[in-house]
This record gives C-alpha cells, structure tokens and sequence, in this order.
C-alpha cells in the first residue's frame, strides 16, 4: 500500500438557459459597450484551452452555446451588482446542465453522459471571457470569479430536499487533473459527484438516502481561500439541513478503492504540481501546513463505517482499508513510513491519501466536522485510477475508457449504500 501510495435575481438574463438548450437573454446581443482584452494574462489552466481537443470536449457534450453567448451576457451587464447575479445565475446553470448530462436527463453530443470533462473545460473557457472582458465600471474580477466557480461546482445548490426519516449523504469529487502529461484525463470522482447529486438512492439496510455533491478544483489558491469549509459548513451546520454522513471523494491507486483510515494535516507533495501548476512549497522532507489552516490535530481517523464497505463490495474493484502513513515521530526529523497509522506526538507528513489536495481535503471536511458536527460520521474514499484513452492522442474516448469510468462510478453508488447506514 505504502508502494502505491508513492506511485500513485438576474433572472432576466439567464432565464432562458434551460437544461435542454442554452438561449440568450434577448438583450445580451448588444455588444455596444462590451470590451475585451484578448492579449490580458490566462492562467496556467486556461492556457491549456489553446489545444483544440479542449473545445471538442465542449462541443461534444453539447455545451458550446454557453461559451458562445457568455461573452455577449458579460456585455449586457451594467452595474457591478448585475454582474454578480448573473455570474451566479450562468455558474448555476452550468452545473445543472452537467448533472442533467451525467443523470441521463439533457441529451447532446456524442460523449458518453457520464464524461465530467466538459464541465471542467467549458467553465475554464467561461473564465477566460471573464478575465478579457472590459466593462465600463470598475469590478472586482476576483470575487466575481469565485461566485461563477462557486456555482458552476455545486456548491450555491446543495441543500438537501428530502423527506422525515430519509437519511443525508454529502460527497465530493474533484476536477481532472495531471493534464501536462495527458490533457485527455477524466477523473472519476467528479464524475461520480455528477451522477448522484440529487439521487435518491436505497441504502444496504434497507432504508432511503439523498446524496448531494460539489466537485472542487484542483487549486491551492482556492483550498488556501475556504473553498473545502465553504462546500461543508452548510451541511455540517445543523438543523434539517445537515448531512447524516460525509466523504470526500478523489481518483487514488491503480485497480483498487481505498477508504482512507487516516487524514494528515500536512502539505508534502511537491514537485508534483497543481493544475495551475503551483507547488505547495512542502516536501517529504519538509511538509507544510496550508496557509490559514489554524490549529488541530496532526491526524484525523476517519469514522465511516469502514468494515462494512469492505466487507461486502469486492467487486469490479477491490476494496480496502488503507492504514498507512508517513510522520515524523516525536524527537526525530526524519520521515518515516508506517503500515499501521501514526505514534503518539508524530508529525504529519502524508496521511492515507497522500501529501496532496485529496489528503487536505480530507483533513479539511474531517476538521470542521469534528468542530461542529463530530457526531456526523465522515471519511475519504480513493477511487481506482481511470484508465483505458485510446493510443490515438486526438481520440477523446474510447469504448475501455467508458466501461472503466462506468464501473467506478457504480461502484462509488454501492459504496456509499454502505457508507450511508444508520449506526
């Protein structure tokens, strides 16, 4: 395991953006005050939209219209306050239409529906209009872009809608990522966030459950800026809305799921990058904590019902209880590897899940849980590495890579109905 672990509301102009077609708003053709700025800066992540393959994963999914009429909307616009809702409004509907896409509900192009790389490429080309665009009074281009990432990821739309007695079940995934080395990657985690927002699914014991999901970038920045306790504390909050049970979901180890048994606190994954291509500025040698994380444990265990996971879903995939971590123990100042969980007074290096975004992600949730929900159980799930893209670099599926993120994505379902129980 330790092997592996290395290896691996401004309703008028959006209201006609229906699940089925994306309408512009009437008067968001005239573009007489609209500017843009094509020569303005891209991040490292939107520079990649220079790859044709990017818009063919747009197109294919039927999501064109809303990189084309999103510049025209943005020129429409004539206040900073204006600006924000339709932000909000247009992030919406793109995460609606996503989840539509992977549910089977909003049929376009020829990708298969569960694909979550369209969302992640046409809300990138959708920043990039926002960051050229020129409007005519000053805005705050940064918090207009969080409230479009916000919304575009599920996080202004996840409360729950469900009956008495029917048990709550919140998860995240993550974007794809590693797209340097192949801009083709999916990531099931995201894909399985897609699928079963909103489901209602029955539970092994018997009884009904109501998953909600957002899907989180693959960013420091935004981990650095709350986005991990923006996502949670509503559901963790109390009252009617809270979540029964919570895990965080991300792609793992080859040919196998892992529920992480421990989460760690520290940053240690460098040189290996994020999308935007930013280090975290720890080592293996030299972990960090993430800016502004305050105080807290240096590991947190989960408490999923981890047993009954394992012992009743083997199949496609194995699934495992993975115990390892990496600390440095108490008086000493180098790391070292452990089967079996941390020792007492041990510095993190890496929990179960690693040193990167999808070990914090679980400290974070697993963090704020215990501060104001410890009651709730929570955890981290790792999902088999997707794999099977055709040979061909200018073939974006094939028919093993869609049996292969297919039948992770169903075993995520199977998973959580065993997650999901009562204690």
């Amino acid at each position: 395991m330790m092997l592996l672990r290395r290896a691996a509301s401004f309703a008028v102009l959006v209201a006609a953006v229906l699940p089925l077609a994306v309408t512009a708003p009437a008067h968001a053709e005239d573009t007489s005050s609209c500017r843009t700025a094509p020569s303005r800066p891209l991040d490292a992540e939107q520079a990649r939209l220079t790859d044709a393959r990017t818009t063919a994963l747009v197109e294919r999914a039927g999501f064109g219209d809303f990189v084309r009429r999103f510049p025209a909307a943005l020129c429409a616009v004539r206040s900073p306050a204006e600006a924000g809702q339709l932000l909000d409004s247009w992030g919406g509907a793109l995460w609606q239409a996503a989840v539509r896409r992977a549910q089977g509900q909003r049929p376009g192009g020829d990708l298969p529906a569960g694909d979550d790389r369209p969302l992640y490429w046409t809300r990138l080309a959708m920043t990039t209009a926002l960051a050229r665009w020129e409007p005519a009074f000053a805005v705050d281009r940064a918090s207009l872009r969080a409230r479009f990432e916000d919304a575009s990821r599920g996080l202004a739309d996840n409360a729950f809608r469900t009956a008495p007695g029917v048990r709550r079940v919140f998860i995240s995934g993550f974007d794809p990522f590693g797209l340097d080395a192949e801009l083709r990657r999916a990531n099931p985690s995201g894909s399985a966030a897609l699928g079963l927002n909103g489901r209602r699914i029955t539970l092994a014991d018997g009884s009904r459950a109501e998953i909600r999901a957002v899907v989180l970038p693959v960013r420091y920045t935004d981990f650095d800026a709350g986005i991990v306790e923006r996502a949670f504390a509503p559901r963790l909050a109390g009252g009617p809305g809270t979540a029964d049970v919570i895990t965080t979901i991300s792609q793992g180890y080859p040919g196998i799921f892992t529920l992480e048994a421990w989460a760690g606190r520290s940053r240690s994954a460098d040189p290996y990058p994020d999308n935007t291509r930013s280090l975290s500025g720890g080592t293996r040698e030299h972990p960090v904590t993430a800016p502004g994380l305050g105080p807290g444990a240096e590991f947190i265990r989960t408490t999923l019902p981890t047993d009954a996971a394992t012992r009743a879903v083997q199949s496609p995939y194995p699934v495992l209880l993975n115990t390892a971590v990496t600390e440095i123990p108490a008086g000493a100042a180098e790391p070292v590897d452990r089967e079996d969980g941390p020792t007492p007074g041990s510095r993190a290096v890496e929990g179960g899940g690693g040193g990167y975004l999808s070990n914090e992600v679980a400290y974070r949730s697993n963090r704020l849980r215990g501060d104001i929900a410890p009651h709730v159980p929570g955890g981290h799930l790792h999902t088999p590495v997707l794999t099977g893209l055709p040979a061909d670099p200018n073939l974006l599926t094939g028919p093993e890579f869609e049996q292969n993120e297919t039948a992770i994505t169903a075993e995520v379902r199977t998973i959580l109905e065993h997650l999901g129980v009562r204690p």
